[in-house]
């Protein structure tokens, strides 16, 4: 599947570019505007960067929490690093949990940083420019379909005309 989003200024411009759309034949469930008062971000389903986010703190702490807590238990184990006068297998276990405190630190800035700058893809900005008020004219179908749509939308001058290719999976 092919999609093909612009970006335009105000209501009446989307509007207009929507009408001439459907009036060169595109059909009409294959074309959608999303902005104030048409579809959301969320209704269309783009990527919401938080929840990538929040998905990368989570797949990266399955695996740094324990990590964290044997590499720490492991280093107060070797340097003998008295933390409390508790004995040293307590000793151990403290530095295990604190190990675990930042594995689960470095998973939340780590898999939460790079989810919300990364995992959402060009979501994020399109999102801002919806914030802004601007509105989004996306068309799905085929590339034949995309490079008639694209021809109509340039004589409206958009902000961003913008295609993308659904990833198969093979």
């Amino acid at each position: 599947m092919n999609y093909l989003i612009a970006v335009l200024s105000d209501r009446i411009q989307a509007e207009e570019a929507y009408s001439a759309l459907e009036k060169e034949g595109l059909p009409v469930n294959q074309i959608d505007i999303l902005g104030q008062g048409y579809k959301t971000a969320d209704e269309y389903g783009l990527i919401n960067p938080n929840v990538q986010a929040k998905k990368g703190a989570n797949r990266l702490a399955l695996w740094l929490i324990p990590f964290g807590f044997v590499a720490g238990y492991a280093c107060n184990a070797l340097t003998g690093i008295e933390i409390f006068n508790i004995g040293s297998f307590g000793n151990h276990i403290i530095g295990g949990l604190l190990g675990t405190a930042a594995g689960a630190l470095g998973a939340y800035l780590v898999g939460g940083g790079v989810g919300l700058t990364v995992g959402s893809g060009d979501a994020l900005p399109y999102r801002n420019r919806l914030n802004q008020g601007k509105y989004l004219i996306v068309v799905k179908g085929t590339e034949e379909l995309t490079r008639q749509a694209t021809r109509i939308l340039r004589q409206f001058e958009p902000e961003n005309l913008q295609g993308y290719i659904e990833p198969t999976d093979a």
